[in-house]
């Protein structure tokens, strides 16, 4: 029996690793608000903890978003284990976002916020992971996977 939507599966799998072991990492080396400028001004890694969605959207809301990424999850999985084939464009958006809810989702429920410290400092940009990063990829892959589906022709 062939594995089906594999490569969803191993995207999702290391988007979640790739997420949970810089967020270990940054816990393990930094203390909370701790920054450390990599190109000064402009990108630091700076620990700080979020209880909002992504980009510090919704700040306090952890409740229902712990859910919501519970949800979400459930249903990526649902779509790749019972649902059609998808094209590769597809498994990797899917994977992706997977991955990224998994990680942030896993930090809600046992955490109670979630890890962030990726600053991109020249633009005011708030405090990222990389969870959200492959989110926001992940949409990128399933605009793409759209824009690549021909049209259906109209049968009589």
């Amino acid at each position: 029996m062939r594995f089906k939507n594999k490569f969803f599966w191993i995207t999702g799998f290391i988007a979640f690793f790739l997420d949970q072991i810089t967020k270990y990492w940054v816990v393990q080396t930094f203390s909370l608000k701790q920054t450390l400028p990599l190109l000064p001004g402009i990108f630091h890694l700076t620990y700080v903890t979020n209880t909002g969605a992504a980009f510090s959207l919704l700040s306090g809301k952890v409740e229902w978003l712990r859910w919501l990424s519970l949800g979400v999850s459930l249903a990526l999985i649902a779509l790749a284990w019972l649902g059609p084939n998808l094209n590769r464009w597809e498994q990797w958006g899917y994977g992706l976002i997977l991955g990224g809810a998994m990680g942030n989702g896993i930090d809600r429920f046992a955490l109670g916020y979630v890890v962030d410290f990726l600053d991109f400092r020249l633009i005011n940009f708030p405090v990222f992971n990389l969870a959200d990063v492959f989110i926001n990829i992940g949409i990128v892959c399933l605009l793409i996977a759209t824009f690549q589906k021909t049209p259906t022709s109209s049968r009589r």
